[in-house]
């Protein structure tokens, strides 16, 4: 049985979205039905403005749908992007998060796979700590953590990361690093089908 994948972030400069592609990607290949979508932005435009990477990128995405509670309700199994700030979630997805409290009273979260990825500007500048605490949320809801861990190869060329793909740098995200996405993308979508088909 195939399953329905959300991959929700947020991205400023687009490594993030990038890494989320590629996670769609990856889920795509299991045979899933993934949805893409973006977190709503908040930053002024001043703010967006100042900065030419991000205003760019903002206008390059504009058609990626900005995601919604239904996504949630709908997806099977979810993968959450972030980038790094101050080693925590960016308030962009963060409040998102914080409005699912309806769904996460009714239980919609619970028992379904969930994993997350992240990038920062330095090695040591967060991803693991943002990615723990999307993990955080996840334990909250109930939901089954999939980290990538060290099941495949494909991990350690991209740095070995086992909580979950992580970027870290201003330059695009490399083929390894968007490949080991791709993997952890395809193994939420093989294990949320797995569940499936046992509960089916």
């Amino acid at each position: 049985m195939s399953a329905k994948v959300a991959v929700i972030y947020y991205s400023s400069t687009g490594n993030v979205h990038r890494l989320a592609t590629a996670v769609a990607e990856g889920a795509e290949k299991a045979g899933a039905e993934v949805r893409l979508r973006r977190v709503a932005e908040l930053a002024p435009d001043e703010a967006i403005d100042a900065n030419p990477a991000w205003r760019e990128h903002v206008e390059a995405t504009r058609n990626v749908e900005v995601a919604t509670l239904d996504d949630l309700s709908w997806a099977d199994a979810y993968a959450l992007g972030s980038p790094t700030r101050f080693g925590n979630v960016t308030s962009q997805l963060k409040q998102f998060i914080d409005t699912a409290g309806g769904l996460w009273q009714q239980g919609v979260m619970a028992g379904k796979p969930a994993t997350g990825f992240a990038s920062a500007f330095n090695a040591h500048g967060g991803n693991e700590s943002t990615i723990l605490a999307l993990y955080n949320t996840f334990h909250h809801w109930g939901s089954i953590i999939v980290p990538p861990g060290y099941a495949d190869p494909v991990v350690y060329p991209a740095g070995g990361n086992p909580y979950g793909t992580a970027h870290h740098g201003s330059d695009a995200p490399s083929e390894e690093t968007l490949a080991a996405a791709r993997y952890q993308g395809e193994r939420l979508a093989s294990i949320a089908s797995r569940l499936l088909a046992t509960a089916g």
